[in-house]
């Protein structure tokens, strides 16, 4: 077994924000691998996550970001379950990613709930011309037209749209490490995005 150093516990600490005792554990879990140790924390934070999702968020703040030049801004709800950690900088800082991630990836909605019906009637007439022109079989256009639609909820519904800071993460992905890190359920509640001449 590793000798886990102060150092290394340390360097973990400020690489992941996770406690000195999980941190500890998990290197001594790792062998002092800092790879394998992140990964463990990141499981251990998405298992925690699960757990808080039922937990009620009735605290948080509306954070707005006003994109350089005041022709871009972005409003956005973000419920935590304590005021205490709704002024924590953790939870500041996610909530203006999320709003920066809002301004660059205009979202339609949070999910595909939240996204025009009519939008997406149009956007499957698309698909389905585009298949009919490919000369696809009729049997199977309404399946390729289904997987389409998937994939455009994908792109536009927030929840589902890969982070503009790190494309390996989903902002689903980003909330549930957010939970595991802050130790309490979050909730993108809901957005505007505002654009000159839009």
């Amino acid at each position: 077994m590793a000798d886990i150093s102060a150092a290394m516990v340390k360097e973990l600490r400020e690489a992941t924000g996770s406690g000195i005792m999980d941190c500890k554990r998990v290197l001594a879990e790792a062998d002092g691998n800092m790879e394998k140790a992140i990964e463990l924390l990141r499981k251990k934070g998405l298992a925690k996550a699960a757990k808080r999702a039922g937990r009620s968020t009735s605290e948080g703040v509306v954070y707005s970001y006003i994109h350089t030049g005041a022709k871009l801004g972005v409003l956005v709800e973000v419920n935590c379950e304590s005021d205490f950690v709704a002024k924590t900088e953790d939870f500041l800082t996610f909530a203006k990613n999320i709003a920066m991630h809002i301004a660059a990836a205009n979202p339609a909605g949070l999910t595909p709930d939240d996204v025009d019906k009519g939008v997406v009637e149009k956007e499957r007439e698309i698909f389905r011309a585009q298949m009919l022109e490919e000369g696809k079989p009729e049997n199977i256009i309404d399946k390729i037209v289904d997987g389409k639609v998937e994939k455009y909820y994908k792109e536009v519904c927030l929840m589902s749209q890969q982070y503009v800071k790190d494309p390996q993460k989903t902002i689903e992905d980003v909330v549930k490490e957010t939970i595991g890190k802050i130790g309490e359920n979050i909730q993108i509640k809901r957005f505007a995005r505002f654009q000159i001449g839009e």
